[in-house]
C-alpha cells in the first residue's frame, strides 16, 4: 500500500484531538471517511476536519468509501463486531482500548486476526509517547538497578477530570464499557507494565462498588508477578475527595526509584548520586507517534507496535481484578 487511507468508525470526542487529525498528518496516511450513527454529527465532524466523506452506517462506509484501513473508536461493546466485519472484508484495523469488554471477546478478535490476511493493532499509544519511552530507557539501562516493586495509585473523584465527557457517560455502564472508570484508564497503565516488564506469571485482585453512585464497581485492587520477579501492586479508587486525587507510579529498584504520572508530563528518578526531573510537552495529537508506527506496520515497513495477543493478556489481567473466580 503506497498510502493508508483511513475510515473512522465512531468519530466521537476521543477522535477530536487525540487521534483523528493525526491520520492526515502522518506521512503516507490520509483520513478519507468517517462514520457515526448520528448522521448530523458525522456530517459536522467531516465538515470541521475537512474529511471528504461521511456515513451513518459502518458497512456502507467500508463498501463505498475507498478506505484500506479502519480505525474503531466506538465504545468497547461494539469493538469486536466492527473488527470482525472489517477483518473479514480485508481491512487493516486499528482499534481503541480497551480492545474489548473482556478477555473472551479479545480472544475472539485474536482468532479472527489469525484467520485473516489483514492486520490489527491495538491503540495502547503510550508505548510510542516520548515520556513513557524515557521511562523504558531508564529501566533498560538499569538507572535504578534491578526493579523490585511497582506501586500504582489512581485515586479520583466520582467525576474524574481525566475522563472525557460524553452525553451518556457510557464509561460507567458495564454492558457498554466492560466495567467502570477502571476499564477506561487502567488499560493505559497495565499495558505499560507489560511493555516494560514482559510476560506476567500470575495475577489476581478484587473489585467492589463502594459508593453505588453508578452501576459499575468504583474500587479495584490488583497484583501482578512477572516472570522476571517484578511485582506490581495497583490501587484504583473512583470515589475519593477531589483534594485527595492522585495519579502516580513508583518503580522501586535496588539503586533508586522512578516516579511519574500516567496522565501527567514529568519523569523523576532518584538514586544515591542523582535526583533528576524531566518535564515533557506531549504531542498535540497524542496518538500521532503510535499512528506513525501503525502506518509503517500496515505498509510492511515496521513491526506491530501492539499486537492483539498482548491485549488479550491485558484483558485477562483486568478480568482477574474485576471478576469473582
Amino acid at each position: 500500500m503506497a498510502t493508508i487511507n483511513w475510515g473512522i468508525i465512531g468519530c466521537g470526542d476521543v477522535t477530536e484531538l487525540k487521534s483523528g487529525p493525526a491520520f492526515k498528518k502522518v506521512a503516507d496516511s490520509n483520513l478519507i471517511a468517517v462514520m457515526r450513527r448520528d448522521a448530523a454529527k458525522a456530517a459536522d465532524y467531516a465538515s470541521r476536519h475537512l474529511v471528504g466523506k461521511w456515513y451513518s452506517d459502518a458497512n456502507k462506509m467500508m463498501a463505498e468509501a475507498g478506505a484500506n484501513a479502519i480505525y474503531i473508536a466506538t465504545p468497547p461493546s461494539s469493538h469486536l463486531e466492527y473488527a470482525l466485519s472489517a477483518l473479514e472484508k480485508g481491512f487493516n484495523v486499528y482499534v481503541e482500548k480497551p480492545v474489548t469488554r473482556n478477555a473472551d471477546e479479545a480472544r475472539a478478535m485474536a482468532a479472527a486476526v489469525k484467520q485473516s490476511n489483514a492486520k490489527l493493532t491495538v491503540a495502547h499509544y503510550r508505548r510510542a509517547v516520548p515520556m513513557f519511552l524515557m521511562v523504558k530507557d531508564l529501566l533498560d539501562t538499569q538507572k535504578i538497578g534491578d526493579v523490585r516493586t511497582v506501586q500504582i495509585r489512581m485515586w479520583q473523584s466520582r467525576k474524574p477530570k481525566l475522563i472525557a465527557e460524553s452525553e451518556t457517560n457510557w464509561r460507567v455502564l458495564p454492558e457498554l464499557s466492560g466495567g467502570g472508570y477502571f476499564h477506561d484508564l487502567a488499560p493505559h497503565q497495565l499495558d505499560l507494565m507489560l511493555y516494560y516488564f514482559g510476560e506476567p506469571e500470575k495475577y489476581h485482585g478484587f473489585s467492589l462498588n463502594q459508593s453505588t453512585s453508578t452501576p459499575a464497581d468504583d474500587h479495584v485492587c490488583g497484583q501482578i508477578q512477572f516472570k522476571n520477579k517484578v511485582v506490581v501492586n495497583g490501587s484504583w479508587c473512583f470515589n475519593v475527595a477531589e483534594s485527595l486525587t492522585t495519579d502516580t507510579c513508583e518503580i522501586i529498584g535496588t539503586k533508586g526509584k522512578i516516579t511519574f504520572p500516567f496522565f501527567g508530563n514529568y519523569v523523576t528518578w532518584k538514586t544515591d548520586s542523582e535526583d533528576e526531573t524531566v518535564t515533557f510537552k506531549h504531542p498535540q495529537h497524542i496518538q500521532q507517534p503510535m499512528i506513525e508506527k501503525v502506518v509503517a506496520y500496515f505498509k510492511n515497513e515496521g513491526p506491530n507496535p501492539c499486537p492483539i495477543d498482548e491485549a488479550v493478556t491485558l484483558m485477562d489481567i483486568m478480568d482477574s481484578f474485576t471478576k469473582t473466580k
